[in-house]
């Protein structure tokens, strides 16, 4: 059963990935093994997918962030998904999206030119419209008073983009 302090718990957890189960358990007034049990049955149930960090790629060198809509002319996305295999380096997300493309790709890159370079390559396998992200602004997640059994669509960003059709 799904409760308010299993809310607590992946509340505590998304906002400090790395807190100890004892500190846990503090915020949430169980023990630190009755914490722990909860967050198995968590994992187990798959409500807690996965555990990740954040990595400023700015300071890895790649200073633009683009998400680029896919539009393939061909029924066969073999092509286009074959090309994005070798584009690992500059690829963060690839989503098969609904609307006004076939794709939703979410990319990383450390130059105008290469993002270019990308994009000429792109072009051989589909048409594309580019946004290039200004300024991100993460909301707080906090699922208090909200419908527990999406937790997916509680997760929200806010982004500035240019909007470039080509």
């Amino acid at each position: 059963m799904f409760d308010d302090t299993d809310m607590q718990i992946l509340n505590e957890l998304y906002h400090n990935g790395r807190i100890t189960m004892k500190e846990l358990g503090k915020k949430v007034h169980l023990t630190g093994p009755a914490t722990s049990d909860r967050v198995t049955k968590l994992e187990e149930s798959g409500i807690i997918d996965g555990y990740t960090i954040n990595v400023n790629q700015v300071k890895l060198g790649y200073t633009i962030h683009a998400f680029i809509t896919v539009i393939t002319e061909s029924i066969s996305h073999q092509p286009y998904l074959s090309f994005i295999d070798t584009q690992e380096e500059y690829l963060i997300n690839n989503y098969k999206i609904s609307g006004d493309g076939c794709y939703m790709l979410e990319c990383k890159f450390p130059s105008t030119e290469l993002m270019n370079l990308f994009l000429e390559e792109l072009n051989k396998y589909a048409n594309y419209k580019l946004s290039i992200v200004i300024d991100k602004k993460k909301t707080n997640w906090n699922i208090k008073n909200r419908n527990y059994t999406d937790i997916d669509s509680l997760i929200h960003y806010e982004y500035k983009v240019i909007f470039i059709s080509v």
